[in-house]
């Protein structure tokens, strides 16, 4: 450290020598042109004048030779700047072990044609766990098993319909389905560390995906640093007015908003590619669409929390006198109890 400080302070040392020398310069220069004046008082005005011209040329030289070397000095290279931290996503499961979520969804649809409006709600909580059957250093097998759930909905002006699966009750024949579901796997699923679906088999559930492609955030290749963004592909499908199924490419867009503890907070966009082509397409796709917040943690290898928010309106879906919007927030939250290592603040 000492030899860091003393060199800027041995090169201002010298720097002050040679302004020094040269402020003298300038003054020895003064004083001849003093002298110089008086022995040719006898001479032209013209030799006059031209000696003057020279000698105050002199002065000038001389002060911005004085002041640059003052001056020159004070210009000091730019710091090369750090090179940011960056951050490995990866998951890190272990056989044997539960991964544990409760996952809620709310949604409010509300529809006008010609004339006439009706409004749907729909709230749902369900615990589902992660059943992790293998695992070694490149991917792990899990099984997607919902644990218990808790329902209800309201279409316009009918009755609203509950049903507890802890309660022990019969469902309403609009549950039976979900209920025949609970305690059975839903899915066997096979990803790599990075998220990426290498083997999935279905057993029963809704296909219905909620913005999400894949049950594990796909995670990227590299290293991220702050602000740093990638992308993964994805499809859904509609169907159009003639009954044809049509595909629209979506690219799901993350970027790493920060880190903290151990931490990371990303967040998730949709961008669709394939051009809608009609509004009744628009109102199948938005539910599928990715508007949120995930939070992973590092040192774990495991998703925390998701938030996902739609906002939507649709105008003419049924017609020109039609009109749907869609409101709904969908969060997944890790439990207490589920095996999380993110660091504490220091």
């Amino acid at each position: 450290m000492a030899a860091v400080l003393l060199g800027p302070i041995r090169a201002g040392c010298h720097v002050a020598k040679l302004a020094h020398t040269a402020i003298g310069q300038f003054r020895s220069c003064r004083q001849a042109s003093i002298l110089t004046s008086c022995r040719r008082e006898t001479g032209t005005s013209s030799s006059r004048e031209t000696t003057n011209v020279k000698l105050r040329a002199l002065k000038i030289a001389c002060w911005f030779v004085a002041v640059g070397l003052v001056i020159a000095p004070a210009v000091a290279k730019p710091a090369a700047a750090a090179d940011p931290e960056t951050y490995q996503l990866r998951y890190k499961l272990k056989a044997g072990e539960k991964i544990r979520y409760e996952v809620t969804h709310v949604a409010k649809t509300k529809t006008r044609i010609r004339g006439e409006e009706e409004i749907s709600n729909v709230h749902t909580v369900s615990e589902r766990h992660w059943d992790v059957s293998e695992a070694n250093e490149t991917d792990f097998t899990f099984n997607h098993i919902i644990d218990s759930v808790e329902m209800t909905q309201q279409q316009g002006d009918q009755e609203e319909l509950r049903w507890d699966s802890a309660s022990g009750e019969e469902p309403n024949q609009v549950f039976e389905k979900v209920a025949e579901q609970i305690g059975q796997k839903l899915a066997t699923i096979k990803i790599d560390t990075r998220g990426e679906e290498l083997e999935r088999e279905d057993f029963g559930g809704t296909k219905a995906q909620l913005g999400m492609g894949s049950l594990a955030l796909a995670l990227p290749e590299q290293a991220l640093a702050i602000d740093d963004t990638w992308t993964v592909p994805r499809e859904v499908k509609a169907r159009t007015d003639d009954g044809e199924v049509k595909t629209i490419k979506i690219q799901e867009v993350y970027k790493l908003e920060q880190v903290k503890t151990g931490v990371a907070t990303i967040s998730i966009r949709s961008e669709p590619l394939t051009p809608m082509g009609s509004d009744s397409i628009k109102a199948q796709v938005i539910q599928q669409l990715s508007n949120g917040e995930i939070r992973f943690d590092i040192d774990a290898g495991r998703m925390i929390s998701k938030k996902l928010d739609w906002d939507e309106t649709v105008v003419g879906f049924q017609g020109p006198n039609s009109m749907m919007e869609y409101r709904a927030r969908m969060t997944e939250q890790l439990q207490d109890g589920a095996q999380r290592t993110a660091r504490l603040p220091k």
